[in-house]
């Protein structure tokens, strides 16, 4: 797998591309890793694709990414979920990331 996008990202996407006119773009992820190891991720809606991207579809989203953030996206999961404090965020799961914790399953 290279990246998967949640139900509930997807949902979140198409919303925001639907509030921003951009329905139809594909989404570019990207992910650099900074000096300390760690990994800095960015995304947003792009229709400049180059000829070296990699595009798929994921959860009905087209998702476009770079060569240079091919290895550091393999097996991320993007997702949307609400965090401790009651805010919505986009969230990275990642095991190429030095931070990654794997979800605990609730009980």
């Amino acid at each position: 797998m290279l990246l998967e996008v949640t139900t509930k990202a997807a949902q979140q996407i198409r919303y925001q591309a639907k509030q921003n006119r951009m329905e139809g773009m594909p989404l570019r992820i990207a992910a650099k890793r900074n000096s300390d190891g760690t990994l800095h991720y960015g995304m947003g809606f792009d229709d400049t694709g180059r000829d070296d991207d990699t595009t798929f579809q994921t959860a009905g989203i087209d998702v476009v990414i770079s060569p240079m953030s091919l290895d550091l996206l393999s097996n991320t999961v993007l997702d949307y979920v609400q965090l401790d404090d009651g805010k919505y965020e986009f969230i990275y799961l990642n095991p190429n990331d030095p931070n990654y914790k794997p979800p605990e399953d609730e009980k």
